[in-house]
C-alpha cells in the first residue's frame, strides 16, 4: 500500500478555504453481515478507492447482504471560537459515521457529497476514531446507481461501493459561509458590461454582512457588499466572457466575519433561440455555437468511478480539447468538483447527465427505439419505466436538486441531463419544470435519446444502427436538434487488456478502418445535417469500458485509435459549416 496521500488537492475550488486535511490514504476496513461489528480489522484499503478497485489494494465486492467498515485514527482538537466539519466527497450508497463511538450523521445515495459538525463528538481530546458503516444493495432495489450492475456485460459495468471521492477535515469560524450562489445573466458578446448575481448562505441564523472584492490578473475591479441571503448585484465593466476559446475567469474574495474564502466566477450565458433562418440553435453569449461533443463516462480501469490523481481528470479534458471538441457530455455520473474546476478553466463545456435509478427495466421499452427511433411512450406510465416505487420517485428528484445546486456555479456546465433513454424515466415533462424553477439560466434535454415528452430546450436523438438523417425528425416546436449519441465504433488495439465479451455498434480491425469509417460518417451524414438544423453532437465515446471497445482511447487513456489530424480536420470541418449555416440568409 502507498504510503503517500492520494488526491491531495484542495476538493472545493469555488469555495477554498486555508485550514483543512485531506483523511485519504490508508485506513483499516473490514467486512461483515450487514449490520454485524467487525470483530477485527483484518484488511487495509487506500481511500478514496472503492474496495473493488485495484488502486484500493483489496479488490473485493460488497455484497447486498453485507456491510463494509472503515476505520482510521484522527489527530485534531477543537479551538476556541471555531467547528470542524468534516466532509465526503461521496460514498456509495449509503452510510453511518462514527467519531469515538458517537453516530455523528448519516447519508444515503451514491453521488453527492455529505458534510457532518463533528465539533461535540471530539470534544477535548486531541486522538480520535473514525469509523465509517457502509451498505451497497447495488441493483437490487430503485435508489440511484448509473451503469453499475452486479451482474455486468455489454453496456453495464462493475458495481462498486464505499468511499470513492475525497475525505477532509475543515476549520471554520462559528458564524461561516455554507454555500455560494452565482448567475451571470443575459451576457452577450460586445457588451459594455455586465452583471453578477452573487447570493452568500452563511451558518448564522440571521442575516450577517457580507464582502466581495472581485480580482482580474491580480487587480481589483469591482466590489460590494451586503447582506447574507440576499442577492448582490455586481457590474464588472467591458467584461471578458467566458467560452472554450477563452475560458476567463475571474477571482472573487469574500468575507463575513472573520470567514474569508476565495472563489471564482466566469460570466457567460447559454440558451436556444432561432438562428437567421428561423432554425433553433444553441446559442453562447448570445451567439450560435456548436457543441461538438464526446460521452464521457469517468470510468477507469484501476479505479473504476475514481481517477488514480487529479492530472488524469485534467489529460481526459485537455486530449479532448486539443481534438477539437468543445463540449464533454458526463454521462449517468456526477464527478468531484475538481473535474468541473478543470473544465472551467481548460475551457471545455459541460452536458450534465443526472444518476438514473429505478428497478428493472422493460427491454422491450428501452430497446425498441434502437431500431424505431419514432416508437416513445409516455412515461406517466410509471411501472413499465422500473418507477413503480414512489420512494424512489422521490429520492430522484431529490439528488436533481442536489446535484443542480452542487453544481450549478461552474460556467463550464451548460446542459442539465435528467434522463436517458428510459433508463428509470418517469414525468420527464415535470422534471425539466422543475429544473427551470431552480435553474432557469440553462439549456434542458429532459429525456435523452428515446421516449421524448416533446418537453425542455431539446429534440435529442440516438443514433445506432441507422444513417443520420435530422430532417426525419426536426419539427418546428423551438427546440434544437442534437444528436446526444451515435458512432460508437469499435476497435480492439493490440497490446491492451480486454475481456472476451465484445460491444461495440460496428467493428473494426484496425486503426486505418476506424479512422476511414469514422472520416466518412462524420463527412456523409453529420456535417451535412448542419443545414437540416443540427446543433451539437455527441460521439459515443472518449474511452473504453469494460465489455465497450468503442472509445476514442484505449481504456488506460495510453492510446489514440482514430489518426488526431483527421479527427482535427472533421471538428475544425464541422465548426466552419455550423458557422456558414446560421449567418446565412433567406
Amino acid at each position: 500500500m502507498s504510503t503517500e496521500i492520494p488526491l491531495a488537492e484542495y476538493p472545493r475550488p469555488q469555495l477554498r478555504r486555508d485550514e483543512f486535511e485531506i483523511l485519504n490514504g490508508t485506513w483499516e476496513c473490514a467486512f461483515t453481515e450487514a449490520g454485524v461489528r467487525p470483530a477485527s480489522w483484518d484488511q487495509k484499503i487506500l481511500v478514496p478507492f472503492s474496495p473493488e478497485t485495484t488502486l484500493s489494494g483489496v479488490e473485493r465486492q460488497l455484497l447486498p447482504h453485507e456491510t463494509l467498515w472503515y476505520r482510521r485514527s484522527l489527530a485534531h482538537r477543537n479551538r476556541p471560537g471555531e467547528r470542524t466539519i468534516l466532509h465526503f466527497g461521496a460514498v456509495d450508497q449509503s452510510c453511518s459515521v462514527y467519531v469515538n463511538g458517537i453516530r455523528v450523521g448519516s447519508h444515503t445515495g451514491g453521488y453527492l457529497p455529505f458534510a457532518i459538525d463533528v465539533s461535540e463528538a471530539l470534544g477535548d481530546g486531541s486522538e480520535h476514531e473514525l469509523i465509517v458503516e457502509v451498505r451497497d444493495v447495488s441493483d437490487t432495489s430503485h435508489h440511484s446507481v448509473g451503469k453499475q450492475r452486479l451482474k455486468n456485460g455489454g453496456i453495464w459495468y462493475r458495481a462498486q461501493s464505499g468511499i470513492w471521492q475525497t475525505v477532509w477535515l475543515e476549520r471554520v469560524p462559528e458564524q461561516h459561509i455554507t454555500a455560494l450562489r452565482m448567475r451571470t445573466p443575459e451576457t452577450r458578446v460586445g457588451m459594455q458590461r455586465a452583471e453578477v448575481e452573487l447570493t452568500v448562505e452563511c451558518s448564522a441564523d440571521d442575516a450577517v454582512p457580507v464582502a466581495v472584492i472581485v480580482t482580474d490578473d491580480g487587480h481589483q475591479i469591482a466590489a460590494a457588499s451586503g447582506m447574507t441571503g440576499t442577492a448582490l448585484h455586481i457590474p464588472i465593466a467591458d467584461p471578458r466572457l467566458w467560452s472554450p476559446d477563452d475560458p476567463h475567469l475571474y477571482d472573487l474574495e469574500i468575507t463575513v466575519g472573520a470567514d474569508e474564502v476565495r472563489s471564482y466566477v466566469g460570466i457567460r450565458s447559454v440558451d436556444v433561440a432561432p438562428d437567421a433562418l428561423g432554425v433553433p440553435r444553441l446559442r453562447l453569449n448570445g451567439v450560435p455555437y456548436p457543441h461538438i461533443g464526446v460521452l464521457d463516462q469517468g470510468y477507469w480501469e484501476d479505479g473504476l468511478y475514481t481517477a488514480r490523481d487529479d492530472e488524469a481528470l485534467v489529460r481526459d479534458i485537455r486530449e479532448m480539447k486539443d481534438l477539437g471538441f468543445t463540449m464533454l457530455r458526463k454521462h449517468i455520473k456526477i464527478e468531484p468538483l475538481r473535474w468541473y474546476h478543470h473544465c472551467d478553466r481548460v475551457g471545455m463545456l459541460v452536458w450534465q447527465d443526472a444518476v438514473n435509478g429505478g428497478t428493472t427495466y422493460k427491454p422491450w421499452v428501452i430497446s425498441t427505439p434502437v431500431i424505431s427511433p419514432r416508437i416513445g411512450w409516455s412515461d406517466r406510465h410509471h411501472r413499465i419505466f422500473g418507477r413503480s416505487h414512489a420512494e424512489g420517485r422521490e429520492q430522484l428528484l431529490r439528488e436533481l436538486d442536489e446535484m443542480i445546486r452542487h453544481l450549478s456555479n461552474a460556467p463550464s456546465i451548460v446542459t442539465w441531463v435528467p434522463f436517458n433513454e428510459g433508463w428509470g424515466q418517469f414525468d420527464a415533462a415535470q422534471a425539466a419544470e422543475r429544473v427551470r424553477r431552480l435553474d432557469p439560466d440553462r439549456i434542458i434535454d429532459h429525456a435523452s435519446g428515446w421516449h421524448d415528452q416533446r418537453a425542455g430546450d431539446l429534440r435529442s436523438l440516438h443514433v445506432y444502427f441507422q444513417p443520420i438523417r435530422p430532417a426525419r425528425w426536426w419539427g418546428r416546436d423551438g427546440r434544437a436538434l442534437v444528436i446526444s449519441e451515435y458512432g460508437g465504433y469499435s476497435l480492439r488495439l493490440p497490446g491492451h487488456r480486454y475481456p472476451p465479451r465484445h460491444f461495440g455498434y460496428r467493428r473494426m480491425k484496425t486503426r486505418d478502418e476506424f479512422t476511414e469509417a469514422y472520416a466518412r460518417l462524420h463527412e456523409r451524414e453529420v456535417i451535412p445535417a448542419i443545414r437540416h438544423g443540427l446543433s451539437a453532437t455527441v460521439y459515443t465515446q472518449l474511452a473504453d469500458v469494460e465489455d465497450e471497445s468503442n472509445g476514442l482511447l484505449t481504456a488506460n487513456r495510453e492510446e489514440l485509435k482514430a489518426d488526431a489530424a483527421t479527427v482535427r480536420r472533421l471538428n475544425a470541418q464541422f465548426r466552419a459549416e455550423f458557422d456558414a449555416a446560421v449567418i446565412a440568409l433567406p
